[in-house]
């Protein structure tokens, strides 16, 4: 099984997270994880698709918003490519692989709209299969850290995308 984990990162965060999940599907699969700016635009190959980015303005990040990031809160990245265009330019999957998205978001203000739920939504209708749960793992602030025990709860949630992945096989 190969599986490929695509994500957006400004502070550092959402990264964090795609490595804990990837190093955990790397128990049971092949696993390549990449950044939305490095990641191909096909899935071709790929026998299960993770996809993770921040949730900004409710949903996931647009060039204004990235760039407002790096301006107003001093974020030290800025992709040129989010997983919003990297979606947009992804090959439609005949195959139906399956795919899970995942999102980082402030824990406080709570605030509605998730970046996770949006890109599950595309997935679905570029024909991944997508009965997996969404996640949101929540940080400190915008630029975090992440929360205690995120990581931990990314590795559980991992384990659950991997045996349905493998169940669907």
């Amino acid at each position: 099984m190969r599986a490929l984990v695509v994500y957006e990162s400004l502070w550092g965060n959402t990264e964090a997270v795609a490595r804990t999940i990837g190093a955990r599907l790397a128990t049971g699969a092949e696993v390549d994880v990449l950044d939305s700016d490095a990641a191909p635009t096909s899935a071709e190959g790929y026998d299960l698709l993770v996809v993770g980015g921040p949730t900004h303005a409710f949903s996931m990040t647009r060039p204004a918003t990235r760039a407002d990031a790096v301006t107003s809160h001093s974020a030290p990245h800025k992709p040129a490519r989010g997983i919003r265009e990297w979606l947009s330019q992804l090959e439609r999957s005949s195959a139906g692989i399956p795919a899970a998205a995942f999102d980082t978001r402030v824990d406080k203000p709570k605030l509605p709209g998730s970046a996770a739920k949006a890109a599950k939504h595309e997935l679905r209708s570029l024909g991944f299969e997508t009965s997996i749960r969404q996640q949101t793992f929540r940080v400190h602030g915008y630029e975090g850290p992440l929360l205690e025990g995120e990581n931990e709860r990314a590795a559980v949630w991992a384990d659950t995308v991997l045996e349905h992945a493998k169940a669907g096989r």
